[in-house]
């Protein structure tokens, strides 16, 4: 399970250090390859290999009749970038990936549960602010969840 946020740098060439805390998950659950992909959110998602199969089974199942769909699946699936971790623990997060997300050199990698997001700082924070200040309405599935 990946929870919790950190701030990581990307370097020039575009990559990034995982934090320890999450190396050894990612290792075991998919030997440190990772599949990232862009969100509706402006952020990218990251997942280890098997989940983001199950993922793509998923959504390569729904209705390829409805234009909606279609659409979904070509930006979501193909979108999708494999990466492998090297030994520093690095991932190369590609240009194209890059450039959708707005990611410049400071990004937040928030966990997700099986899934990361990596967000720009800047949009993150922004992100937090307005999310804070919307007085949005909890849906009905969470109303009766204990926090």
């Amino acid at each position: 399970m990946f929870r919790g946020a950190s701030k990581v740098t990307l370097d020039g060439k575009g990559r990034m250090a995982i934090p320890t805390r999450y190396r050894d998950g990612i290792f075991a659950r998919s030997g440190g390859s990772l599949v990232a992909t862009i969100d509706r959110d402006p952020c990218l998602l990251l997942y280890p290999l098997p989940d983001w199969e199950e993922m793509e089974r998923r959504l390569m199942r729904l209705p390829g009749n409805k234009p909606a769909v279609r659409a979904f699946q070509r930006r979501i699936v193909g979108h999708a970038s494999e990466m492998d971790m090297d030994s520093h623990g690095r991932i190369l997060i590609s240009k194209e990936l890059r450039e959708i997300a707005q990611l410049d050199r400071q990004v937040m990698l928030i966990g997700q549960g099986n899934k990361f997001e990596l967000w720009d700082e800047d949009r993150w924070a922004q992100w937090l602010e307005d999310s804070s200040n919307a007085g949005l309405e909890l849906p009905p599935e969470l109303e009766s969840l204990p926090l």
